[in-house]
């Protein structure tokens, strides 16, 4: 049985020499030296945690247990409960029974708890940024300068928000649902716990929320910051398990509204299993974003945008920019100067500041990428990837781009969720929009040009949820987030995000 023990373990050291001979590249254009993050500054993480039901961390009526591994060491950081139907009925019913109070506040009311959870999160972000590298592996920079700083900043927009529910355009007096069961993924657990936590709470939800299996320990820790804001018992409930507790969650009757964030397939399935019911249901699932360049973009602007596009947590990222379709004529001076700029990308410890590229989440994820790539090179394209010396242990993958990839080619066409890009040419605005537009997903695309007319009409013409100009995976809170078609429903982000946890 998977119990909270106080003893408290230190994560184990990476294996230094490995990962630190990694972090400088030998072109010798940087010679960076090791700039690691304690370890120790995640704070003391359990051996073992239960459920957090009810305002009190409690063990699982189960007995199984599952481990959550740091995947740059491969050494396992913890264990947790496996959540089972049980245990997920009384959360439920524990969120129930709290929603009576909570929706009753007014909302200047629920906005002090949200933000004094979005300051205590402030005062404990280099805790929060820590532990969420060593349970993901993403860079500790993007951690500390991206994760924490953008979930905290969706729990003030929202209790800015919880007051002025009547002038949000959805009429007077819009009630909450009631329950929210909300499912997120591995590759943003903090900050995808604050876009569903947070406008749920402002409209007077209560919350069951399931982590992924691969990162549960930031979710955990919330937990523990919501206990320190004096959020009261069963607002806001975590059960830990794999797809079999967010299965039960997503099917318990008295869940009035399912979020889920996560692939295409299991939301495909999730909206089959709650189809016939009352249950309120939105979706964000995967992508396969296009970023455009013209002939007029500025080439050093562009190549940066790309980057960021694809390998920006190493490609764990849904709204990824992973097919590159530019225009032909230049296309040598592109691929080029983007050659340039992969071989100067830092792989290898998550902690070191200096590291672009960390490591990929999971045993499974890099057996799906590695599948992927080599079916690109069986088909025909060709594959290309910078020198640099992988770590020994640990999961890790070089950021690679395909040239000669046809709209055919699976890489163009499945979400490889990794650090890979495939290379496609147009003409024309006309065929970059058709073959942008090629793809069963609808997430987001990005557009490189001067010309301000060109933006505008790409942009009306692209059949993606968010577009972005000039630049690519920027994100603010008041701006409204979703796709179209198998990228899903519903929005989260901005004065949207607040009808999918309202009765309008």
């Amino acid at each position: 049985m998977a119990k909270n023990k106080n003893t408290a373990q230190t994560p184990a050291e990476p294996a230094a020499a490995a990962i630190a001979a990694a972090a400088v590249h030998p072109s010798g254009l940087f010679t960076y030296a090791p700039a690691p993050e304690s370890p120790a500054a995640a704070g003391d993480i359990a051996t073992s945690y239960g459920h957090f039901i009810g305002g009190e961390f409690v063990d699982s009526s189960g007995s199984e247990a599952l481990k959550t591994v740091n995947p740059a060491t491969e050494q396992v950081i913890a264990e947790f409960a496996q959540g089972t139907e049980e245990d997920v009925d009384r959360a439920v019913t524990a969120a129930r029974k709290a929603f009576t109070d909570w929706s009753a506040l007014p909302g200047s009311e629920r906005a002090k708890y949200l933000f004094r959870i979005a300051r205590i999160m402030q005062e404990r972000s280099r805790e929060l940024a820590v532990l969420e590298s060593i349970d993901n592996g993403k860079p500790i920079r993007e951690s500390r300068d991206f994760d924490i700083p953008t979930a905290i900043s969706y729990f003030f927009y929202y209790a800015g928000w919880a007051d002025k529910l009547d002038y949000a355009g959805y009429g007077a007096n819009p009630r909450p649902l009631g329950v929210a069961g909300q499912v997120i993924p591995w590759n943003f657990p903090l900050m995808m716990l604050a876009w569903k936590i947070a406008p749920a709470l402002a409209t007077g939800n209560t919350v069951v929320l399931k982590p992924a299996e691969t990162t549960p320990l930031t979710a955990l820790r919330f937990a523990e910051i919501c206990r320190q804001a004096g959020l009261p018992k069963g607002v806001v409930n975590i059960v830990t398990g794999d797809g079999r507790t967010g299965a039960a969650l997503t099917a318990h009757p008295d869940v009035n509204k399912v979020a889920f964030t996560g692939s295409t397939p299991v939301g495909r399935s999730i909206a089959k299993q709650i189809a016939g019911t009352r249950k309120k249901l939105s979706l964000e699932l995967g992508g396969k974003a296009a970023n455009i360049v013209f002939d007029d973009a500025p080439i050093d602007q562009a190549v940066e945008g790309i980057v960021n596009g694809i390998f920006f947590n190493q490609g764990h990222v849904c709204c990824a920019g992973s097919r590159l379709l530019v225009q032909e004529s230049i296309q040598d001076e592109l691929l080029d100067a983007l050659k340039r700029r992969m071989g100067t990308l830092r792989i290898g410890d998550p902690l070191d500041k200096n590291t672009d590229l960390g490591a990929i989440n999971s045993a499974a994820q890099l057996a799906r990428i590695t599948e992927l790539t080599a079916i690109g090179e069986a088909e025909g394209a060709e594959r290309w990837a910078p020198e640099c010396e992988l770590p020994g242990a640990g999961y890790w993958f070089r950021p690679t781009l395909f040239t000669g990839v046809s709209q055919a080619h699976r890489i163009a066409r499945d979400e490889v969720f990794g650090p890979v890009l495939s290379v496609l040419t147009f003409r024309t605005p006309t065929e970059a929009v058709e073959k942008a537009n090629n793809t069963p997903f609808g997430l987001s695309a990005g557009i490189w040009t001067e010309k301000g007319s060109r933006i505008l009409w790409m942009a009306n013409q692209l059949k993606a949820g968010v577009v972005w100009a000039n630049t690519f995976n920027k994100f603010d809170p008041t701006s409204p987030f979703g796709g179209y078609k198998e990228s899903g429903y519903g929005r989260e982000g901005g004065r949207h995000g607040l009808e999918a946890y309202l009765d309008v």
